[in-house]
């Protein structure tokens, strides 16, 4: 577990997430309203390098940020308003995933069929001001010894 004690550590902690990442991976991120999911998306865009900027794509449901470095883009989803696994196949996410960095908020228990490998991001608010608790959970073998 890791405590971001403030939007721009968890945009830290985004960052090093990045270094972490590769083309073909899943994350997925869960936790209530206001809980950071974005923040920490940016922070994985920057270090991915990608094009932003890096806002909620919660009325366009998914947005593609093209590399600026040569790197994998990165697919960021909102699943929050989506109805369940037909409105997720509609979306066609696996189309792009093997090339992209996909990382999916509100994903859980709708996303987890993408890829039998994931990055499982949970992050809670803590109980005082901005702190935000976040655990990280690794699935499948590309993860294994990673996080």
């Amino acid at each position: 577990m890791r405590i971001a004690a403030t939007a721009e550590e968890m945009r830290e902690l985004g960052r090093e997430l990045a270094g972490l990442l590769r083309p073909g991976d899943l994350a997925v991120l869960s936790g209530p309203l206001g809980a950071g999911k974005t923040t920490l998306v940016q922070g994985i865009a920057d270090g991915l390098k990608v094009r932003g900027p890096i806002t909620s794509p919660t009325f366009v449901i998914a947005r593609v940020h093209p590399s600026l470095s040569g790197g994998p883009a990165l697919v960021h989803v909102d699943a929050y308003r989506l109805g369940g696994d037909l409105e997720v196949d509609d979306l066609d996410l696996d189309a792009s995933l093997e090339e992209s960095v996909t990382v999916v908020e509100w994903g859980e228990g709708l996303v987890e069929g993408l890829a039998e490998d994931r990055l499982e991001i949970s992050i809670e608010r803590g109980e005082t001001g901005e702190e935000r608790a976040v655990r990280l959970r690794g699935v499948g073998a590309r993860w294994e010894g990673v996080v």
